[in-house]
This record gives structure tokens, sequence and C-alpha cells, in this order.
């Protein structure tokens, strides 16, 4: 046999597992309320060759190859468990077991590894919690695809309704039509229809009623059957408690905010702040896409190093608040043509920090380019640390946090030297530290952040809800504090 002939037939049988693993994660989901992961990212729903490329990006960062040969039998080791509800992290059992030195077999060490989620330990399943989007935007419509395709077994997060201002013509249809079809995301994972004369969207069998509507207090959501829902604010409208109260109607029980909040309202970055969030609290904001961002990594940095001070450069993806052509905006600079220029302007993420990140005394200060790009940023994280480090040990460090900490889900690590911008379309992790472009210089280190300020911000959003929803659920072989 050639060494080609060799390398495809290897390419063959790993195919072959792949595709066996699929129905066994499907199952595991349906009927258990369990997400298999690898390395943090979801093998729900995945092609066989989205298999086979999670287990060859962990090489990225984890520094070996990882084969579904040495995964499968932790996956078939899950279905012989009475397991309750739970995220199990298939690619972590496979890296820790290699390091175990108590004679296990994979099935002794699985079950031991994930007892918390077995036998009397395990959680109950909930109540399907109704969510209610308020707005159909860039932001609302991506919120909207992630809870579709989360619905698992049906026990979690259910969009039941969206409420817009009635446009002209076929206004359900267009609607329905721009969360079919992206030109950034792609096409949705599934099947739309449009009932017009009842105003339904149906999206994998998810019944979502479309309410019209342009003020938030004269809608009374128990008409439609929704109840002790967490509306989604993404219209950006309102930013205060005052404002956001409005949307506390009939059937509505919690606002959350895809915008940073004013005043008083709790700017919430999850892996960083949300358990501070108190269980009785009503409205509460997601920050920004680039709070979002720079905030995980400083966390990880401040925890480690210290941080004396700091600014934030983000070169971001233009937005639809500018104009596709020069005209008026009622911010500097804004009214220039998008995308035929790169365009300085503000950012509040800087000061947005101390509202996420309390405990950091340090001052942050930032600044902002517009550049002709339709979505994916990058953050240009500059600190002066508290200690002198080597860049060896920052991307060390910054690596084990991205594979091993409560940070997992919010930090990724890249280490690819022709990486650019389009490679992060649909990341759905906060921020992706560039390994290649970080600059250390004794207590002076600067850190280069990608993130899809669309769908990772969803992706955060999403977490968010579960989390104050009470359908948040741990996670298996659980992070390294």
């Amino acid at each position: 046999m050639t060494v080609n002939e060799d390398s495809f037939t290897n390419w063959k049988n790993r195919e072959e597992i792949a595709e066996s693993m699929i129905p066994i994660i499907g199952k595991l989901q349906r009927e258990r309320d369990v997400t298999v992961l690898l390395h943090s990212r979801s093998l729900v729903n995945k092609s066989v060759v989205s298999i086979l490329k999670t287990h060859r990006f962990a090489r990225q960062i984890a520094g070996a190859e990882l084969s579904v040969t040495e995964t499968m039998p932790f996956l078939q080791a899950l279905t012989t468990l009475d397991l309750g509800p739970s995220q199990i992290d298939i690619g972590m059992l496979a890296a820790t077991y290699r390091t175990d030195d108590r004679g296990l077999s994979v099935a002794e060490f699985t079950a031991d590894a994930v007892a918390g989620a077995t036998g009397d330990q395990k959680i109950d399943r909930r109540e399907p919690r109704d969510v209610v989007l308020y707005g159909f935007g860039r932001i609302g419509r991506l919120v909207a695809r992630l809870l579709i395709e989360k619905a698992g077994s049906g026990n979690g997060l259910r969009l039941r309704a969206i409420v817009v201002r009635r446009g002209k013509g076929q206004d359900i249809v267009k609607r329905a039509s721009l969360l079919r079809r992206d030109s950034i995301h792609g096409q949705f994972q599934g099947t739309i229809t449009v009932d017009e004369a009842n105003d339904k969207i149906i999206a994998n069998g998810h019944e979502i009623q479309v309410i019209y509507s342009d003020d938030p207090t004269r809608v009374d959501y128990t008409e439609y059957g929704v109840k002790d829902a967490i509306l989604i604010d993404n219209t950006g409208r309102w930013r205060d408690r005052e404002g956001l109260s409005k949307h506390l109607r009939p059937g509505i029980a919690k606002v959350v905010l895809t915008a940073p909040g004013k005043g008083d309202v709790p700017n919430i970055v999850h892996g960083v702040n949300h358990e501070d969030l108190k269980p009785d609290e009503q409205i509460l904001s997601c920050a920004s896409c680039t709070t979002n961002a720079i905030v995980p990594p400083l966390k990880a940095m401040a925890d480690e190093y210290g941080v004396l001070r700091g600014h934030v450069e983000t070169v971001h993806s233009f937005t639809n608040d500018q104009n596709l052509l020069d005209n008026y905006h009622s911010s500097d600079r804004r009214g220039r043509s998008a995308p035929l220029n790169m365009v300085i302007t503000e950012t509040g993420a800087a000061s947005a920090v101390a509202k996420a990140l309390p405990e950091l005394k340090a001052p942050i200060t930032g600044s902002s380019i517009r550049v002709p790009v339709p979505d994916v940023s990058i953050a240009i994280l500059s600190l002066r640390l508290g200690r002198e480090a080597t860049r060896e040990e920052v991307l060390d460090h910054l690596r084990e946090v991205s594979l091993t900490s409560p940070l997992k889900r919010q930090i990724d690590f890249i280490t690819a030297p022709d990486a650019v911008s389009s490679d992060f379309i649909g990341s759905r992790h906060a921020s992706i530290v560039d390994a290649g472009a970080t600059k250390v210089d004794g207590d002076n280190a600067i850190l280069y952040l990608w993130y899809d300020n669309e769908f990772g911000y969803s992706c955060q959003v999403i977490r968010v809800v579960q989390h104050v929803s009470g359908v948040e659920y741990p996670t298996f072989p659980a992070p390294e504090l």
C-alpha cells in the first residue's frame, strides 16, 4: 500500500467513526439534554467533516492531535450512564485521561469525571422557558437562530414571539426570508414556513408569533400564550431602567438588553460577572460586543500578572447605523460612507470595563476605527502589567485559559499564521487570541483579539439568558478555577 493509499484509508476510517458519532450525539441531546462538546465546541447537529475538522483544530490549541478514535470510546461510555442535563466535553475527557495515573478504564474514568451529572447528583430537567424577541435586526435574527438550534429536547429556551413594527407589503414573508438567508452567516439550518393568516413563522417546528406593535406598553403577551418570559430587546431604543421597564408587561418576567445599559442597569459579561447577578433582578444588559471581547482576556491577564493600566483600540466592522453613502448622522464622521472609508469614532467599551470588572482598578482608555468589512472586528489591547513576563509565558497562560478555565467558552486561541478576519465569521467565542500577533516586552503586553461582533456576541447573549432562566447546565469535566 502506498503512503497516499494509507492516508486515504485512515481518512475513510475516521469518516466512518464520525458518522457513527452523529446519532449518539443527537440522541443524548434529544433524550437527556446532554450537549456533547469538544474543547468547548458543540458537536450537536454537525456533519461528518465538521466533526473531523473540530478534532483537527484541537491540535492548534492543545498542541497535540486529537482523533475520533480517541474520543469515540468516551462518547460510547456516556451512553451507559444515567445522565442528567449537562454539557460534557469529550475532548477534555480524552486529554485528562492521557495524564491520569490511576489505571482506570475509559468507562471507569468517564463515570468518575461526570459523576456530578449522574444518579442522585444529576439536576432535574427544567420546564421550557418562553423567550420574546423585541426587534428582529442583525442581532435579533442571529439570537433567533441560536434559540431554535439549541431547542434540544424542548425543555430549554423556547422562542415564542417576535415584536416588530409592521412594514409595507408582505412584511412577515420578508422577515422570514431574512431569517432564512443571510449574506454573512449563510443559510438557516433547517426549514422555515410562514402562516400569513395567523402572523406566524414556523422554523424547525417552532411556531413563532409575530406581534406588530410600536409601543411596548400596549402589548399583553398572555394573549398569545406567553408566560414568565424573558424579553430580549435588540433594538437599543431604550437603555436605562425607566425605558426598559416598559417591557414588563403581562407575560414578561425579565428584560435583557443587547446593548450597553445606562445608569444602574447591570452590564453582564458571561463568564466574568454573571454569577454576581441578583436572582430578583428584572432588567439587565449584555453590554457591547467589544466589551464582551476585551473583558474576559483582561480578567485572565489581571488575575495572573496584574494590570496597572491599559488602552484598547478596536478596528471594528461597519454596522447598519452607518451610511451606505455620505449622508447626515448625529455622530461625528459616521455620516460618511461606511464601505468606502475608515472612520474614526468613539467606543464605550473601555469605560464599560468598570461595570463588568469592578475589581480592576487600572484605568482603561479606548478608541475605535470603523473599517469597510461587514463582520468580524479586532481589539488591540495594550497593557502595562503588574510584573514582567515573557511572550511564551503569556501565550502559554492564555492557551491554558482557553482550554481548561471557566473562561474557555469566552476565550479562544489561534496559532494559524495566515489567519484573517473572515476566518472568524461564525465564531462562538467572545474573543480569539491571535498568538502570532501577540507582543510582550517586560511589563508591556499587546494582545490582538479577534471577535465576530455579530455571532460571537449573540452567543454571549444566549449564555446570559440561559443563566437567568435557570437552563444553564453544568459542564463536565469541571473547568479549573
